[in-house]
């Protein structure tokens, strides 16, 4: 009996603590403002580096929509999300392709500007950003944060 006592005691009080430290008010993280600028970490390696690059061209996309970079993720998942995603913010294929791609060319600027790559790698990145298509850029990318 004295255990069960000490049981419900020490449950009560748990939740009397977690009341008191604002658990009753929890309220979900706001998704952050793509288009606030935000630090480059120094990069430890290739992955680190590509990271950064998917997470800043994903914020320059997001932005030049004016929605969260958590949407847009949802919206780069296959082709019939993108198409979905364009209908739904009034936006045709090729413009949302277009936008994609400048929020790749703002990525390899900040990856630049933070010393992540060199002006060869730069060049290079920016040549693919241009060129390649959409979709089979996202796979690559995809695939360079799965390393």
């Amino acid at each position: 009996m004295r255990a069960l006592a000490v049981a419900v005691a020490g449950s009560a009080s748990l939740v009397v603590v977690y009341l008191a430290l604002g658990g009753a008010s929890y309220e979900p993280a706001k998704a952050a403002n793509p288009c606030a600028t935000r630090d480059w970490r120094n990069p430890g390696g290739f992955q680190e580096v590509a990271e950064q690059i998917v997470l800043s061209a994903l914020d320059g996309t997001a932005c030049k929509l004016h929605v969260s970079r958590e949407d847009l993720v949802l919206a780069l998942a296959d082709s019939g999300s993108l198409d979905r995603f364009a209908r739904e913010h009034g936006i045709t294929n090729r413009e949302a392709e277009e936008l994609v791609r400048s929020g790749l060319l703002r990525a390899v600027d900040d990856a630049q500007g933070a010393g992540a790559v060199g002006d060869t790698t730069a060049g290079l990145l920016r040549l693919l950003a241009r060129n390649v298509p959409v979709d089979e850029l996202l796979a690559l990318l995809q695939r360079l944060q799965g390393l």
